[in-house]
């Protein structure tokens, strides 16, 4: 067997940690999984183009989903650090580098890495 290269390996991490906060968030149906998969395929020609981009693409994957869904369904994920107000949906940061993490601008907090959402969506303390 072929070993994985670090580019296969770059996306397939990055898949993993989308669909681990899609799956927390409970909005893993197979539509929105498509999203995701979709996301992969454009992105693995775009690190092919900048292999030192590899380190970017989950927080990438992340940003595409989360505008696909936001045009399709609404606003992915809200925020679950404000407790009133109106819902809003948390920020990929940085926008373009490595450790994404996802953010509250309102109130100006990091409330989970990119893949570790689950923890903060079920109230319990996170990165």
């Amino acid at each position: 067997m072929d070993p994985i290269s670090p580019l296969e390996q770059s996306l397939h991490a990055a898949r993993a940690r989308v669909l681990a906060d899609l799956v927390a968030g409970e909005v893993a149906e197979a539509d929105v999984v498509s999203l995701v998969e979709d996301s992969i395929a454009q992105r693995r020609w775009w690190v092919e183009q900048w292999p030192d981009g590899a380190a970017f693409v989950a927080g990438l994957v992340a940003q595409d989903v989360q505008d696909a869904l936001l045009e399709r369904y609404g606003r992915w994920p809200l925020c679950p650090a404000c407790g009133s107000g109106d819902p809003h949906a948390l920020d990929v940061e940085p926008e373009l580098g490595p450790d994404p993490h996802w953010v509250c601008h309102k109130a100006g907090v990091k409330v989970a890495s990119v893949g570790s959402l689950g923890p903060a969506l079920r109230g319990t303390t996170s990165s």
